[in-house]
């Protein structure tokens, strides 16, 4: 303990910073947070649109509660084409991401493969955190975070691609524990809690870059709501 303490005492400059990052980030914790090109998304892009962070939640049939928190610079790209979809259209809830819904086709040119790094090599990262109320083990939670992951799989186009740093990470808070609920560890309840995980990820990068704003530079990538607008197809 004593040398926790004196490591503690260092001088700012001589200790790591991520023990100051961590602690500023405690204290700015907040119920309400902004989206978009805020915090680990105000530089993210994907290949065609400026990226940015995004949040949703949603609630089990057992009545836990999960949420996604996610900065999107991806890759790949998490609209259809060149259009205003997402590819994560199916799993919007009201318009949270703009209520366009999938196109009445895909084209095969929306289908093309498209991704940074032509011709010059570049890297991108596409990094969530997915929560729970339910009470699970460390290896439940390690499932849980697989099956999230299938998240992104909905949501962008390529995904988990050589040069992504693609990465989930879940945790679990216990607050919601019997007698008032199920184990959130039983395999029913744990199968729906990480398809409700991948759902609400999926969500939260679309949500993601529709919240985006472009920056103010004349490379910079456009955001959807400049280059969409609200107009329906």
């Amino acid at each position: 303990m004593a040398a926790k303490k004196d490591w503690l005492k260092q001088p700012v400059a001589k200790r790591p910073p991520y023990w100051d990052l961590g602690r500023d980030a405690a204290l700015a914790a907040s119920p309400e947070f902004a989206l978009g090109t805020v915090g680990a998304g105000y530089g993210a892009t994907t290949v065609t649109l400026k990226g940015g962070l995004g949040s949703t939640s949603a609630r089990t049939r057992q009545g836990f509660t999960v949420g996604a928190l996610v900065a999107v610079n991806a890759v790949g790209s998490a609209s259809i084409g060149e259009g205003p979809h997402f590819w994560a259209a199916p799993y919007e809830q009201g318009a949270e991401f703009g209520g366009q819904g999938w196109p009445q086709k895909i084209s095969p040119e929306a289908l093309a493969v498209r991704f940074k790094g032509q011709p010059a090599p570049a890297t991108a990262t596409t990094i969530g955190m997915v929560v729970t109320d339910a009470k699970l083990s460390k290896a439940e939670c390690k499932r849980l975070a697989i099956m999230a992951n299938d998240g992104l799989s909905k949501a962008l186009r390529p995904v988990h691609a050589p040069n992504d740093g693609d990465t989930v990470f879940a945790a679990a808070t216990g607050r919601a524990s019997p007698p008032h609920f199920p184990l959130g560890g039983d395999p029913p309840v744990l199968t729906e809690l990480g398809t409700v995980a991948a759902d609400c990820l999926a969500r939260a990068v679309a949500r993601g870059v529709y919240e985006a704003t472009a920056l103010p530079y004349k490379t910079s990538l456009p955001d959807w709501k400049s280059r969409f607008g609200g107009a329906r197809e």
